[in-house]
């Protein structure tokens, strides 16, 4: 059986479509195969991967990516899912190519204020948004598989 492609996209590849590329890897590794990228990569955020280690998903090694290399190369996904805040929605990149292309609004960390702790909290409560959004998707793709 073939797996599902996936590509998480989002503006920086820093934090969110990360965490979905992760979360999609480890949960779903017997039925998908996740990539994410970003309209313009920025650094690896390291609360987020001080977020996902707590979890024991280790992305510190993780390089940002640029979405339009994967465009060029010609790669094709079955699915590419946004995971742009509702601000950012605009410039959020569409991928050509995709079979099924879906949104999944979460808030930027890159945004976030106040101190490192409150920060943190912040990022781990996008951090369990995304892992139920994926958990949710590997169930509706199983059942069609």
């Amino acid at each position: 059986m073939d797996k599902t492609k996936v590509l998480f996209v989002c503006i920086h590849n820093s934090a969110r479509s990360q965490m979905a590329e992760a979360f999609a890897n480890a949960l779903g590794k017997d039925v998908i195969q996740a990539e994410s990228a970003g309209l313009e990569p920025g650094t690896l955020n390291p609360l987020v991967v001080k977020s996902m280690a707590e979890v024991e998903i280790d992305i510190s090694g993780n390089k940002t990516k640029d979405v339009f290399d994967f465009f060029k190369s010609g790669k094709k996904y079955d699915y590419v899912i946004t995971v742009c805040d509702e601000a950012s929605g605009q410039r959020c990149p569409i991928f050509p190519g995709a079979l099924k292309t879906l949104h999944w609004s979460f808030e930027d960390p890159s945004s976030f204020n106040g101190t490192e702790e409150e920060k943190h909290n912040r990022v781990s409560e996008v951090r369990d948004a995304i892992k139920t959004q994926v958990e949710e998707f590997i169930k509706s793709i199983s059942q069609i598989l």
